[in-house]
């Protein structure tokens, strides 16, 4: 099972950007995934990924480094070498929104040789496509609604066979809460990074996992004080889709198969469920 130490008030805790910190510039993506880090340094703990043409605010900078956060308001370090400033991007940020092209897993040339995109990376205006599917921004309600039996369908579809990576948020590797975050947020619903942050969003969905509906959060805890570790997504009738360590990556649970040994201790861990939709 993941535990999301890195994030989850311990020592690799990364500290959320408040309000008053001042901006120093937005700059945007030009990596198919672009990692960020803990500390501004490549052998630091990667904590979470920016996509190509997403754009991200800059709040701080360190030689070859800065801090920023996404959409999601996440802070991290990343390497300027993944990023460029916007007034000379040839990236989707410079594209009106309803012109944009999103990513569901494709291969695309943006004049320098073709580049596998993950899903949700945006596309250039001119990056031609050569293999895999590729999306209108205006179409991307109509293909991913608000529909909580929509939603565990693209979990399962674009994350299946996905290895478990920590701090990853695409098909590529993800964690836990990685997952969860990029299937709601193609149908709209934004989502905390991590699981703990996760854990508060929503309404309380109770302890009962018989009664739990289709898309509701499970959350567990492998620490004794019982802060959030980790993050799955139910699917109904005691099923739940999730990304964990102790199974390798992509898997759907029958939790109440207590022949298990590892449902038997996700049983345990158990700590409540949240319902967002």
């Amino acid at each position: 099972m993941s535990s999301e130490a890195r994030r989850s008030g311990q020592a690799l805790e990364v500290t959320q950007p408040v309000e008053l910190e001042p901006v120093l510039f937005d700059a945007t993506v030009r990596a198919p995934v672009a990692p960020m880090h803990a500390e501004p340094g490549v052998a630091s703990p990667m904590i979470s990924q920016q996509l190509a043409g997403h754009r991200v605010t800059v709040v701080d900078v360190d030689t070859e480094w800065v801090r920023a956060w996404g959409p999601d308001r996440y802070d991290g370090w990343m390497h300027q070498g993944f990023l460029m400033h916007e007034d000379g991007s040839a990236t989707a940020a410079g594209v009106a929104a309803d012109a944009m092209r999103i990513s569901l897993g494709c291969v695309a040339d943006n004049g320098r040789g073709p580049r596998a995109l993950p899903l949700r990376a945006l596309l250039g205006p001119d990056e031609i496509i050569q293999s895999g599917e590729v999306l209108e921004a205006t179409l991307v309600r109509t293909r991913f609604p608000r529909d909580p039996e929509a939603i565990t369908k693209t979990a399962r579809e674009f994350f299946h066979g996905t290895s478990y990576l920590w701090g990853g948020v695409t098909p590529w590797g993800a964690d836990c809460s990685g997952l969860v975050q990029s299937s709601f947020a193609l149908h709209g619903v934004r989502l905390p990074r991590d699981a703990w942050q996760q854990s508060a969003a929503g309404e309380d969905a109770g302890t009962d996992i018989a009664a739990l509906r289709v898309a509701d959060l499970l959350f567990f805890s492998d620490r004794e004080d019982r802060h959030v570790t980790h993050v799955g997504i139910s699917l109904g009738g005691w099923r739940m889709v999730h990304l964990a360590l102790g199974r390798g990556g992509y898997w759907v649970e029958q939790l109440d198969d207590l022949s298990s040994p590892y449902v038997a201790k996700l049983r345990e861990r158990f700590v409540f469920a949240r319902r967002v939709l």
